[in-house]
Order: structure tokens, then C-alpha cells, then sequence
């Protein structure tokens, strides 16, 4: 971690810009505009659509340049009824959500006993075809972790688990909820299956009844069974879209920041950790540099993606379209409200005076370096990334509550401490006064 740096060191044009933004309000006012006015915003549906001209209105409102939507098509999944109940020994109801992709058991359901494994590897261990006519039950023991590392870890279970259940044989699969909170509100998430597997029901239990059907199951003389109804529907494909805008720069020759965020949600909240506040951090960061009355030297784009959630089909499809535009860097707002507290970079050895600077300025926000670590980018820019190999700089939130809340009916305003909000805002501006007026070479040795 570095030290704190003496006054000396700080840039007085950026302290300027830091302390402003720890005053912030836009940030906060467009995630409860997303969240008030339109609520959750599944990708492909009518409310994102509905999600894309609202963001128009308040982008182009706000003075940004070039605001437009770019259009695509992508498959679309929605979820219909869901129920669980057990049905013998111990009669009661459960709380599940389907998980994305899910299929379905009908509008009758199926019933049949529950197969528990305590671990993924556990239930991908037994034969093939060995659950044939059952209900796999899989949990796992997720914690809290500050860099959010623990849903790499853990989140298998629900990635890849449904698929593993079906080539077991299993009709169905329930999952201890890839979460943290000791609360009746399942997580949901997509999970994915191989194209020679036919998707079979699956969902995700809330914690609490997760632990209760384990419960039953442990002091139970009998087969655990269980009622299944989840009806959700494969719709076909369906328009989704990116919303993009821009802060132009006064040296065209210069290759232009990205900045993004998601503007999608899951169906269960209303989207304000996940992610409106990334949109409204990221919005309000550049609304400062554009009216900060200086006009950067790099043009600063904004990528509102879509469709992020169920399979990050605007940040692929950001990469095809812009394939060929020059971008610089990378940066991506998608965890959460929470405070900034580590910064990471992936730069070339000629920025290195330009991200020294950029530590130094932001240490007065309580956020460190560790030099060991390396920016690996978001979801949704990840591709670009990957298509142009570009520098990459991570504002890495805290995560401690960010999967208590993560893809479940939580995700609602209330949720956002507006003061936390504010450094992240002032982390963005900050980090972003530094890299868009920086006219070094960004350009990244070629990968071996």
C-alpha cells in the first residue's frame, strides 16, 4: 500500500475537482430516476426499452454529445410461476427464484425426492445418469469478502451446476442461493447449458431455506420429496441496446476513454446497486470533467450497455460494432455503492508517471494501490479489451454487503448510502481528470 502523500504532491486542479464531487447529487439522482421511473429492466424486454429512452432524455438533457442508442438483437428469457413445496416428511413451503435459462417443469410440475450434495464437485463426482427421476439439491459455503472474490469461488454452483445436474439425469436442480444474506429473498443469475444438454428446471433457494431443506433432509428416515413449479419462457429473440454519449476532447488524435456501467437489471429489484449507481457514478464523473471548464484532451465515452446481466450481450456487441474506433483505456462501475478502497491498473511502462499520479490523488479518498494486483476490467468492457488489448484501470468498491443485496429483491434504493456514493464519484472524477489530460502512449505491449 502506498503512503499518504504530503500536500506538496497533490495536483491543486484535481484536489479542486476532488472536493466538488464529495458535494455530489447527480450520481444519486439518476439511480432513483432508473429505479422510480422505470424499475427493474430485464434485458430484452419492454422495460429496458423503456430504460433506453429514458436514458437518452437525461443524457442528452445533461449536455453530453453524441447520444444515441445502438440497437441489437439477442435471445430472451423471462420468468414465469414459482413455487416449491416440501411435500413429505415435513410439509411446508419454500422460497426459490428460477434461475436465468432455467427450463421449465410445466404448469403441473414435477415431484420427486432431493438429492443433497454439499459441493459442486460433490454432485459432478456421481455417474451419469445416476439422479435419473430426482431433484439435485447443491449448496456451498459462500462468505462475505471486501473484494468480492468469494463469488469466483462459489458462483460455479450456479454457473455451471444445472448443466452438470442434467447430464446426471437429474428433472431438476435447486441451489443454495450464491449469496450472503440470512434473508427470505433468493438470489437468481443465470446459468448456461452446453448445446448437447436440454435445460432442465433449476433455481436457486433463499439462504434460510436452503439450510432448512438441508435440515430436513439430514434428520429425515425417508426420502426428502418436493413439489417443483417454475414456468419460464424462452421468447425468442428480442431488441436490446447500448446507450452512448460522449464528452469530446480537444486533441482528436488521442485515443478516447471508455467508460461504462450496465443499464439493465434482473426482474427480482429494482436495479439500484446492480447497476444504476454504476451508471449514475460514471455519468456524474464526466458531467464534471465536461463542465469543468477546461475541455479534456481525450474524448470520454459512455457506454450505458445492455443486456449485461443475461449474457453481456451489449459489451459483445460493443466490441464488434467499435472494433476499429481508438480507444485508450478501459473502465468499468458494476459493484455495487459501496466506497472505493483499492485502485488497479493494467498500464504500459510509459504510463507509469501518469498512474503514479493518479495513486498519489486518489490516496486522499482512503484508496491505496498493491502493486501486485492487476486490473482485469468489467464485464461489459471486457471484450473491447480483449479485441484491442487496452490499458485498464479498476476503482474497486467494497464488496462486504454486495452479495447480501446481489440479483434479488433487495436491489432497491434504499440500499445506497448516498455518502459512499459521493467518493465514488470523487474516485471517478479524480482518476478521470488525471487519464483523459494525460497525453501520453497508452498503447500495451502486444500480448506473447
Amino acid at each position: 500500500m502506498i503512503a499518504s502523500p504530503s500536500v506538496a504532491q497533490l495536483d491543486p486542479d484535481v484536489v479542486q475537482l476532488q472536493n466538488d464531487a464529495l458535494t455530489d447529487e447527480l450520481a444519486f439522482e439518476i439511480t432513483e430516476g432508473l429505479t422510480t421511473e422505470i424499475g427493474p429492466r430485464q434485458g430484452g424486454t419492454e422495460a429496458e426499452a423503456r430504460a433506453r429512452t429514458w436514458s437518452v432524455k437525461k443524457l442528452t438533457d445533461l449536455g453530453f454529445a453524441n447520444v444515441r442508442i445502438e440497437k441489437f438483437m439477442m435471445p430472451t428469457w423471462v420468468r414465469g410461476t414459482e413455487t416449491a413445496v416440501i411435500t413429505t416428511p415435513f410439509p411446508q413451503k419454500l422460497t426459490i427464484t428460477a434461475l436465468g435459462n432455467s427450463g421449465s417443469t410445466g404448469a403441473d410440475g414435477l415431484e420427486a425426492e432431493v438429492v443433497f450434495f454439499p459441493t459442486l464437485g460433490a454432485l459432478a463426482a456421481v455417474p451419469d445418469g445416476s439422479l435419473k427421476g430426482k431433484i439435485a439439491f447443491v449448496s456451498h459455503q459462500m462468505k462475505r469478502s471486501q473484494d468480492g472474490s468469494s463469488y469466483g469461488a462459489f458462483g460455479r454452483v450456479r454457473f455451471f451446476g444445472p448443466n452438470i445436474a442434467a447430464q446426471k439425469g437429474a428433472s431438476a436442480m435447486v441451489i443454495r442461493s450464491v449469496g450472503t444474506a440470512y434473508r427470505r429473498t433468493p438470489h437468481t443469475g443465470n446459468t448456461n447449458f452446453s448445446a448437447r444438454v436440454t435445460p432442465i428446471p433449476a433455481a436457486a433457494l433463499s439462504i434460510p431455506d436452503s439450510e432448512n431443506l438441508r435440515r430436513m433432509i439430514e434428520r429425515s428416515n425417508e426420502p426428502v420429496r418436493m413439489k417443483l413449479v417454475l414456468t419460464p419462457q424462452d421468447i425468442g429473440q428480442q431488441e436490446s441496446g447500448n446507450v452512448i454519449a460522449e464528452v469530446p476532447g480537444s486533441d482528436p488524435s488521442l485515443p478516447m476513454i471508455l467508460i461504462a456501467c450496465h443499464l439493465d437489471s434482473w426482474d427480482l429489484g429494482t436495479g439500484a446497486i446492480d447497476d444504476g449507481a454504476g451508471c449514475g457514478i460514471i455519468t456524474s464523473a464526466a458531467h464534471r470533467i465536461m463542465n469543468s471548464g477546461t475541455k479534456p484532451k481525450r474524448t470520454i465515452r459512455l457506454l450505458w450497455a445492455g443486456a449485461e446481466e443475461v449474457g453481456i450481450w451489449g459489451g459483445k456487441d460493443y466490441a464488434v460494432v467499435h472494433k476499429d474506433a481508438p480507444h485508450a483505456i478501459a473502465m468499468e462501475s458494476d459493484f455495487g455503492a459501496d466506497r472505493v478502497w483499492r485502485v488497479e491498473f493494467n498500464f504500459p511502462e510509459a504510463a507509469k508517471a501518469t498512474q503514479d499520479k493518479v495513486i498519489t490523488n486518489l490516496a486522499p479518498l482512503g484508496i491505496g494501490h498493491n502493486p501486485s494486483i492487476t486490473a482485469g476490467g468489467g464485464a461489459d468492457v471486457r471484450p473491447i479489451i480483449g479485441a484491442q488489448n487496452l490499458a485498464i484501470v479498476d476503482l474497486q468498491q467494497d464488496g462486504t454487503r454486495y452479495f447480501d443485496l446481489h440479483h434479488t429483491p433487495d436491489d432497491t434504493l434504499d440500499k445506497i448510502d448516498p455518502e459512499q456514493l459521493r467518493q465514488n464519484v470523487a474516485a471517478w472524477t479524480t482518476t478521470l481528470s488525471i487519464i483523459a489530460n494525460s497525453d501520453v502512449d497508452f498503447t500495451m505491449p502486444a500480448k506473447e
